[in-house]
């Protein structure tokens, strides 16, 4: 659900495809990591704000945080540890807000890509939420 309703937000104002998939991608990550580090509940909650030419995902949730970002990716027989470089990868900038036996909180920015004719939707700010 939510990366329908951020895909559709972000192509209705002209977003470039390769730049609605990078931000997906990030945000799938962010909400694979909310499920299974997030707390018992599984619960998690997603506010994105389009506008000044960039979005801004924040994916909350109510987990006891990761220790630390890693540095490289794990080794290839691994099935897990890629999300947070991944996400890395493709936004501009990736942040962490962790209060423990609180959340954390992921803050996912990336400058936009505009489609020819959405010039002049770029200027305009939009708020996107969901919970989950």
């Amino acid at each position: 659900m939510v990366r329908r309703v951020l895909s559709d937000a972000l192509r209705s104002l002209g977003v470039t495809e390769d730049c609605t998939a990078d931000i997906l991608l990030a945000v799938s990550e962010a909400c694979a990591n909310a499920v299974r580090h997030g707390g018992p509940a599984n619960r998690y909650e997603v506010v994105a704000a389009i506008g000044h030419g960039r979005c801004d995902v924040r994916i909350i949730d109510n987990g006891s945080g990761l220790p630390r970002v890693p540095e490289h990716y794990p080794p290839s027989d691994t099935e897990n540890g890629r999300g947070l470089l991944i996400m890395q990868s493709v936004v501009d900038d990736i942040s962490f807000d962790i209060a423990p036996g609180l959340g954390t909180t992921v803050r996912l920015l990336k400058h936009l890509d505009w489609d020819d004719d959405a010039t002049l939707r770029a200027a305009t700010d939009h708020r996107v939420l969901a919970s989950v």
